[in-house]
């Protein structure tokens, strides 16, 4: 089983880098972004999950109906991207449920930082991914806890998927700047090893981020960029696909785990 989950958020990536640009900007790519994704999905019958910021889902409501309205799962990704307080976990399932009218069962902390068990409890939720188990310099180093699915806190804990052995990461960046063919041979072997896989991305990387030089972003977030990534995820679904994989939205996996 294969599980994308896509991070809709406010695209303040420019910010890390020193380059902040407008939030309607940063709101308008993000849009753009995920009317590419919801485009591809659409195209193959795959459903997804879409972990969403309340900041972005109140100013692009629409883009939430489509979403609900074409069989995928809104999940929390926070009150804010670049601003949290414990409060958030619970308001940012309220708003979201407020505004979509359905049960928010999932959390996803901004940039996977971390973030309290209990009180992800205590929220209400039935799962959280927010943690990818490697090491990544300057950011994390999660080699310590579980590769796959695990229970804490009465919360389903998914993380990441990473390939066995070496834990090599399989997310966003991945899939930006490695040869197709080797990203999806480590793919499959996971794949092999776990029964299943949690991948994940952002609708900003589905812009062309490379033409754009204001934003002086390093070539592993530009790289591959806007229409390019938009044929690597058609690339990776028909792959699975022909190979008989089945797709699954985050909260159906998550139903079979409980």
């Amino acid at each position: 089983m294969i599980l994308l989950s896509f991070d809709v958020e406010e695209f303040d990536v420019p910010d890390e880098f020193g380059f902040p640009i407008p939030f309607e900007e940063q709101i308008e790519i993000s849009r753009i972004g995920t009317v590419r994704i919801l485009d591809c999905l659409l195209a193959h019958h795959v459903k997804a999950t879409f972990f969403v910021t309340v900041q972005f889902a109140n100013h692009a409501p629409e883009i939430i109906a489509r979403i609900l309205a074409e069989g995928h799962e809104i999940g929390s990704h926070g009150y804010y991207h670049s601003q949290f307080e414990e409060e958030h976990l619970l308001t940012s399932k309220m708003e979201l449920e407020k505004m979509t009218g359905k049960t928010i069962k999932g959390y996803r902390m901004a940039r996977m930082m971390p973030v309290s068990d209990e009180i992800i409890r205590k929220s209400g939720y039935k799962y959280n991914t927010s943690l990818n188990p490697t090491w990544i310099p300057g950011r994390y180093n999660n080699f310590s806890r579980p590769r796959t699915y695990f229970m804490e806190q009465n919360v389903l804990q998914l993380p990441a998927s990473v390939t066995p052995i070496f834990r090599f990461p399989l997310f966003w960046i991945s899939f930006h700047v490695l040869p197709m063919w080797l990203y999806l041979l480590l793919c499959r072997w996971t794949l092999r090893h776990d029964r299943y896989l949690n991948l994940y991305f952002h609708p900003w990387e589905y812009v062309d981020l490379s033409s754009n030089k204001q934003f002086e972003l390093p070539f592993y977030i530009t790289k591959n960029s806007g229409e390019p990534l938009v044929s690597r995820l058609d690339k990776l679904i028909q792959h699975f696909k022909a190979k008989g994989a089945t797709f699954a939205r985050t909260d159906e996996f998550v139903a079979t785990k409980l």
